[in-house]
């Protein structure tokens, strides 16, 4: 197993974000490596708590080592994000001063081959960020309908080719199963005319990209979890997230509008008469980017975009429980 190794992306920017109060109470809902969680926990103190939660057993390991340091504010719990208000309601925490989503797979589950998230080095088919789960990316590849294949493909990588690359999968596993990385990407290279290939990028990338989303549930995760962190926000609190392609950052885009504008009147109506509220305020107008300085460091940074959503303010101080 490699060192787990990960380089927080737009790591400045994100903590400015957060508009960190040393007292406050903050969730990493993709704790990693730590990367992100350790800016935090060090600008903590007195009644500061930081609560990190992922599903990833080795990023796990690696964030207590590296937060080893604030362990008398650092509480971490091995879980999916979508089950953050039960694991807040267990730490007896009603609400956060701010939430941190960083999201997509790390570099560390990219590196390391053995868990088959890459499609440079030839590997079982996994893609699983929970070892925990039974299901794999071989499953799927191996078992879903050509229909299912071509939808999850069209939908979660948005190429092309994705009939083609359906029709290929279930072709070559007639004859054999398909079991690794690079008996996949040679199917892959298969169903996309030579001229293609030579043009683009690796011609498995968005294939590789849709399996991954399906087998993990990203955007269903994102989907069900982003308006209920709104929710948990204290009054001035913030949430961050950082997406790294256009699927995710149009989820959370749209969920951070509608809480700033919720309302549903025609667009020929005077005036509102929903009656919906407005909950705070989108932070960013424009997602912000890496900087050619950190480009430069981290060419993993180039597609990072971050977001943040300030609660409104409301009425009396911060809540605690």
């Amino acid at each position: 197993m490699l060192e787990f190794e990960h380089t927080p992306v737009l790591y400045h920017e994100t903590l400015e974000a957060l508009d960190i109060r040393p007292d406050g109470i903050y969730l990493d809902g993709t704790l990693g490596g730590g990367g992100h969680a350790s800016g935090i926990a060090a600008r903590l103190t007195g009644g500061g708590r930081l609560v990190g939660i992922d599903q990833d057993g080795e990023a796990i390991e690696a964030a207590t080592l590296r937060l080893a340091p604030y362990r008398d504010r650092v509480t971490i719990v091995r879980r999916n994000y979508e089950a953050f208000r039960e694991v807040l309601d267990l730490l007896g925490i009603r609400e956060a001063d701010g939430i941190l989503l960083d999201l997509g797979v790390s570099s560390h589950q990219l590196d390391d081959a053995e868990r088959g998230f890459s499609y440079r080095v030839d590997a079982p088919l996994d893609m699983r960020m929970d070892t925990r789960q039974e299901k794999t990316a071989a499953d799927i590849v191996n078992r879903y309908s050509e229909t299912e294949l071509y939808r999850m493909i069209r939908d979660y990588g948005e190429d092309p080719f994705a009939k083609n690359i359906a029709k290929h999968i279930v072709r070559c596993r007639e004859k054999e199963p398909v079991t690794t990385t690079f008996q996949l990407v040679d199917v892959i290279k298969a169903a996309i005319p030579a001229r293609i290939r030579e043009k683009g990028g690796h011609p498995a990338k968005q294939t590789f990209q849709a399996i991954r989303i399906e087998l993990n549930r990203e955007l269903e995760v994102l989907k069900s979890s982003l308006d209920g962190m709104v929710d948990a926000l204290a009054p001035g609190g913030r949430i961050a997230v950082i997406t790294f392609h256009s699927l995710e950052d149009r989820i959370v885009k749209n969920t951070f509008r509608t809480a700033e504008d919720p309302c549903i009147c025609p667009k020929d109506f005077p005036v509102c008469v929903c009656g919906r509220k407005s909950r705070g305020k989108v932070v960013t107008r424009k997602a912000v980017t890496a900087s050619a300085e950190e480009l430069e460091r981290n060419p993993r940074a180039k597609s990072a975009k971050l977001r943040v959503f300030e609660k409104g303010a409301g009425e009396g101080s911060r809540r605690r429980q």
